[in-house]
């Protein structure tokens, strides 16, 4: 528990000042009970004592105001809730070797559907961006609200070319950092990294991996295909040739764990699905600071209430 405004809480020192103050009134004249009567007739005058409900109005009066001053601090607990400001951003691999057929119809097919069912299911103020690479990275959606755009944007994804994973990572920690107004505090981001093959060019995506932990990014990884997956392709001579493309899971495993994320590892497109699901689950909700000044003072209200009522009924005034 913290406090915005901690310094009214100097305030619930004047408590055990009032309480004192309190039990010298009663226990003096003309509050006492001898106003009433001298003390040796009380037994016959009121035979039916108070006892504990004579001050049981004023305790309930004095944790109210305690309960106030504490919701006048402004206190704050840690709460795992919804962020609506996290930022995610999807890097998909078109490199050629996401032609391959081992995950039906084809790992681009596969990894597209997933993706597109994954951006659908985050909540609407999550901010979602996209980004598609092989040995070049292109941009296909700024971080938005609007998913069906990006959604729309990932499904013409085309296959080609070689893989720069680094670059693609490099690119989505800009993308993070430019969506944040200078000056501002950046949200809470994740990358979600789905991708078959080794990189090949550009930069170190393990050096990225740091960078990312160290603005607090997490990058999630999916290597998707099995080892036993191939692709055609076509030599200078002209020849038709089967080349092996199998997941580089090692690296995307250190990408994640460098990154202070997760990596998964499935051939199967409805595990994907799943996959993509648990994603969506962790990069939604994040531990943070919530105010909850309003518990504070509804219980005030309560109190002040209910020690009105008891007041109201046993002795006919409200204080």
């Amino acid at each position: 528990m913290s406090f915005q405004a901690p310094l009214f809480l100097l305030a619930l020192a004047l408590l055990p000042l009032a309480g004192w103050a309190y039990v010298r009134r009663e226990r003096s004249a003309p509050y006492g009970r001898a106003a009433f009567a001298p003390a040796a007739l009380l037994p016959s005058v009121a035979p039916d004592r108070p006892g504990w409900r004579l001050h049981a109005p004023a305790v309930g009066y004095a944790l109210a105001l305690a309960l106030l001053i504490v919701a006048v601090s402004r206190p704050q607990a840690t709460l795992a809730t919804g962020v609506e400001q996290t930022m995610v951003i999807v890097l998909t691999d078109r490199s050629g070797s996401m032609l391959a057929q081992d995950v039906a119809p084809s790992r681009l097919s596969a990894a597209k559907a997933a993706a597109r069912r994954f951006v659908n299911a985050l909540p609407d103020d999550m901010r979602v961006g996209a980004i598609a690479f092989n040995h070049s990275v292109q941009v296909l959606n700024s971080p938005t609200r609007d998913h069906a755009e990006v959604s729309d944007a990932i499904s013409r994804v085309d296959a080609a070319g070689s893989t720069a994973t680094g670059d693609a990572l490099e690119i989505a920690l800009k993308t993070i950092a430019g969506s944040t107004p200078p000056g501002a505090k950046r949200p809470p981001a994740a990358i979600v990294l789905l991708s078959d093959g080794a990189s090949v060019s550009g930069a170190d995506p393990l050096v990225i991996a740091d960078r990312a932990r160290g603005a607090g990014v997490r990058i999630y990884t999916v290597a998707l295909g099995t080892r036993r997956g191939t692709i055609e392709r076509e030599s200078p001579s002209g020849d038709i040739r089967t080349v092996p493309v199998p997941p580089d899971r090692e690296t995307l495993r250190r990408i994640a764990l460098r990154s202070g994320g997760e990596a998964f590892v499935t051939a199967d497109a409805r595990v994907l699905d799943r996959v993509y699901e648990r994603l969506g689950s962790q990069v939604a909700r994040e531990r943070r600071p919530r105010e909850v000044t309003n518990l504070f003072a509804g219980g005030a209200l309560m109190l002040m209430a209910g020690a009105a009522a008891a007041s109201l009924k046993w002795f006919g005034r409200l204080v």
